[in-house]
């Protein structure tokens, strides 16, 4: 991992969710982000080279190249580090150099048939570690441009859009980083960094009540959400001074009126719980859920939905050999 940049990461991915901690508490992920990266690209690695990549050592061994990876379509990029770290382990592996020229950062927008990056280096390393950056790069790319996608759709609203659990195994803070390049925001990270008390909680608790005080006195500093399905259960769980109320698949008028029985709660009692609207929310429905007055939309189609952005490397320049032929 080339040190700079991974500071660099940590403290722009700091400045995106400055606004989502009013949601949840600080980003958990952030302190092992660069670990994180090390070891999912070292298990990509693993998986894809095995015992040697026979193909190749078809090159000879000090043959070097430089290459071009650019974007087949429009997209919002995600993952620079990830492709850095491919390399630099390669390089660490095969006792070679590569060399990486970025042409855009993590959160700009690139356009179809433009250059993202260039290599140079040792072409059996440029092309042994191709797939793997390249996966990493156009998945995470493509959740970041679906995110910008939403996210464009409702910026003339107040509501902040948020990603859910429903991540790929494995790829969880990867694929967190992503949303916040796309525009949107973080919700829990996992399940110890706050509560999301849904229907089943409630009745191993006994209530709604009961499941809100009981989770504020195991975990005083977490914050507490809680999911209800009627107008009555919200309610309950304004009284109950739920930090966060899920409005699970509420129609328009209903989250209308939810909106407005929470804001004369707070009004009267000097608080100020936050109303999330979930359940099946997709690009059709998403402005009309926005403009009721919700402050969170979470989306599961963020994560779980994602297409991953047409991405090609191409080599640049004549293979030659830096010295002697193998």
């Amino acid at each position: 991992m080339r040190p700079l940049y991974i500071t660099c990461l940590k403290s722009t991915l700091t400045l995106r969710l400055t606004i989502a901690t009013q949601l949840m508490p600080s980003t958990t992920y952030l302190d092992t982000l660069e670990q994180d990266i090390t070891k999912m690209v070292t298990i990509a690695l693993e998986e894809d080279i095995g015992s040697g990549d026979i193909t190749a050592e078809l090159i000879p061994r000090t043959q070097t190249s430089s290459a071009q990876v650019i974007t087949r379509e429009d997209c919002v990029i995600a993952g620079k580090a990830w492709v850095d770290e491919v390399f630099t382990q390669l390089d660490r592996r095969l006792n070679t150099n590569t060399s990486i020229k970025w042409h855009v950062n993590d959160g700009d927008k690139a356009v179809a048939n433009s250059v993202l990056f260039e290599l140079s280096g040792n072409a059996r390393s440029l092309l042994t570690g191709e797939r793997s950056a390249l996966n990493f790069l156009q998945l995470l790319s493509g959740t970041a441009t679906k995110c910008q996608q939403y996210a464009d759709r409702v910026k003339h609203t107040h509501v902040r859009l948020l990603d859910t659990r429903k991540t790929i195994p494995g790829l969880r803070n990867a694929q967190k980083y992503a949303v916040t390049c796309g525009g949107c925001y973080n919700h829990r990270i996992g399940l110890y960094d706050a509560f999301l008390i849904k229907e089943n909680h409630i009745a191993a608790c006994g209530s709604i009540s009961k499941a809100i005080q009981t989770a504020k006195q195991n975990h005083p500093n977490k914050p507490v959400e809680i999911e209800v399905e009627s107008l009555t259960e919200l309610q309950e769980a304004l009284r109950a001074r739920a930090d966060i109320v899920m409005l699970d698949n509420f129609g328009i008028d209903e989250l209308k009126q939810g909106v407005v029985l929470t804001r004369e709660f707070n009004k009267q009692e000097n608080c100020e719980v936050k109303l999330e609207a979930s359940g099946n929310i997709n690009h059709v429905t998403l402005v009309a859920n926005a403009e009721t007055g919700v402050d969170y939309i979470s989306i599961g189609a963020f994560t779980k939905h994602c297409v991953a952005v047409d991405l090609s490397m191409r080599i640049t320049t004549d293979l030659h050999l830096a010295h002697t032929e193998e």
